[in-house]
Parts: structure tokens; C-alpha cells; sequence
């Protein structure tokens, strides 16, 4: 199971490449080798999945029912702009400038890795989206996790005091 983690700031050179940070780098380990495909994200961001987390997904939405019309939609959308990418020779993916109009990048930009995906925000994009962090968090995480494990929303057996 793919566990990546952390922020990175990074920029886009005028060419729209991207060097990946070392430590990110380090975490993808040979996964390098077989690539990634870049993808519009659900927000305003972009979406970059090491190709085997794809091909997990791929296969996830093959499974939908293409007589549904909204299964149809979702499919087209979710994979309009995919497009595969490889390293070059100095650790730059090259983005492709209609997915970086989509997401607003310019020149900065934050690399928001978790799981097994590394979202790409424009910088000014995620200033916002941390700007409107919900004032009472404590009560999302009950909102959200609290269900899990049987609904143990004190936290038996989770690990938390």
C-alpha cells in the first residue's frame, strides 16, 4: 500500500517543468521507473498518481455500468486531460500547459502528497484552500472518523487517550 506524505514547495519553469523534490523522490523509490499519469483533480488542483496507483483506479472505474448516464459522465470527466509522464534526465515531469491553465499554476506551486497520490496546487490555490479550514476541526474529525471502528467515537481502541 502506497503511503506518501508531506507539503513541497515547488516551481514551474517557463518550458511547465516541474523538478520533484528529493524527499518526495526518495519516497516513490523505484516506482519512478514506471511513470505517472497527471490528471485534473476534483478541485481546482491536479492530480499526480505513480502509475501503478492508476492502473488501481482504472481498474475501480472499469467496474461502473456505461448504460448509466451519470456513470458515462464521470468517466469521460475524470479522465479528460490524463496524460502519461516520465522523468527526464534531471528529475523534471514536463506538464502539459491545458492541465496547468486548469489548475491556475503559473510558477509556484505546492505538491500535497498523501496516500497513494501527489496533488499540484497553484500556491495561491491552497493559500485559499488552508484559509478555509474549518474553525471547529474537533468537530469534522467526529463528523468523519468518529463512525470507524463501530462507531467508537470516544476513541476505544483507536489508540487515543
Amino acid at each position: 500500500m502506497l503511503q506518501f506524505l508531506g507539503e513541497y514547495n515547488c516551481k514551474i519553469d517557463a518550458k511547465g517543468r516541474m523538478r520533484m523534490p528529493a524527499q518526495l523522490l526518495k519516497q516513490l523509490g523505484e516506482l519512478v521507473q514506471d511513470g505517472f499519469v497527471l490528471n485534473r483533480g476534483i478541485e481546482d488542483c491536479l492530480v499526480l498518481y505513480p502509475r501503478s496507483a492508476w492502473d488501481t483506479i482504472s481498474k475501480d472505474i472499469q467496474k461502473l455500468n456505461m448504460y448509466v448516464k451519470k456513470h458515462r459522465d464521470f468517466v469521460r470527466y475524470f479522465f479528460r486531460g490524463a496524460t502519461e509522464l516520465e522523468l527526464d534526465s534531471n528529475l523534471r515531469l514536463l506538464c502539459p500547459k491545458t492541465l496547468l491553465d486548469y489548475a491556475q499554476i503559473k510558477k509556484e506551486l505546492v505538491l500535497f502528497a498523501y496516500f497513494n497520490r501527489i496533488e499540484i496546487w497553484s500556491k495561491e490555490n491552497y493559500e485559499k484552500l488552508l484559509a478555509e479550514e474549518p474553525s471547529d476541526f474537533g468537530a469534522l474529525a467526529e463528523e468523519v472518523m468518529g463512525n470507524l471502528n463501530g462507531g467508537n467515537i470516544d476513541g476505544a481502541g483507536l489508540g487515543i487517550s
